[in-house]
């Protein structure tokens, strides 16, 4: 007889999987995802750096890599970056676009709890904007500690979504009053673009493990539980939120650099 949960896990991992590929046709025209300024790729450079240091030719598994947007960023430093996704639409995408600026990036559809990868493969793992969508985080964070070498490093990029500032929720409510009045503001958005996907993505987000809201110590905690250790929280994210401001509209800049976003650096010791 089936597991119920296993079967409901398998069903929203499924919804997970359709959802990120219906997003990949706009997922590049929006920002947040891709990168529109040089001010942005160097606030995003200065991040890696602080936490990961130098490629010099180590090895990087960037998991959920989308389009590949990380993935270029690592290559910049010189890691040596293999991209993983479940989704052939955003990987289609992602190769395409290393084709034309001419880098060596390896590309591969997987699934980011269960890599397929030998152990001890990866010097660094590195994920944005994946923890959140998880359905079995600790089983995830287990995976990618049994992938990295001895003495590698996981660089999570994530924030809490679900439970915005006070700041954030007035900035909303006032987006909708302008919007109501005819004072919408302009400036592109980085959300769904459809009832349809809005309600879908509400949907995803009320059943996936961080339905409350992915907060850092959350994160942690199952992190510690996974093996890593030497783990540090880093909500400085300042330069890179100030970079993407001019691609927002103000409310929806001020929403974005108010919540709860962070980059939680952790290690697997030899």
């Amino acid at each position: 007889m089936l597991n119920q949960t296993a079967l409901h896990n398998h069903d929203l991992r499924d919804e997970i999987k359709a959802y990120w590929s219906l997003r990949a046709e706009t997922f590049d025209t929006q920002p947040g995802h891709e990168i529109f300024s040089e001010e942005e790729r160097a606030a995003w450079h200065a991040l890696l750096r602080k936490h990961l240091g130098d490629g010099r030719g180590k090895v990087a598994l960037d998991l959920a890599c989308g389009t590949a947007v990380v993935s270029h960023l690592m290559d910049d430093l010189d890691f040596k970056v293999t991209g993983m996704d479940w989704s052939e639409a955003m990987l289609e995408r992602a190769r395409a676009k290393a084709k034309t600026r001419g880098r060596q990036i390896r590309f591969l559809v997987g699934d980011a709890e269960r890599t397929m990868e030998a152990d001890e493969t990866y010097d660094v793992v590195i994920n944005r904007h994946l923890v959140w969508t998880l359905v079995d985080p600790l089983a995830c964070f287990r995976e990618w500690h049994r992938v990295l070498k001895p003495s590698g490093k996981l660089l999570i990029i994530d924030g809490d979504f679900v439970n915005p500032s006070l700041v954030s929720r007035l900035a909303k409510k006032l987006s909708v009053w302008l919007a109501k009045a005819g004072f919408g503001e302009s400036g592109q958005q980085n959300g769904p673009h459809t009832a349809e996907l809005t309600q879908t993505h509400q949907s995803i987000l009320s059943r996936v493990h961080f339905s409350q809201g992915a907060r850092a110590d959350a994160v942690v905690d199952l992190l510690r539980q996974a093996g890593f250790e030497k783990i540090t929280v880093d909500t400085g994210l300042g330069a890179i939120h100030r970079s993407q401001r001019k691609n927002f509209s103000f409310l929806k800049g001020l929403e974005r650099a108010t919540q709860h976003r962070y980059a939680i650096c952790a290690e697997k010791l030899g």
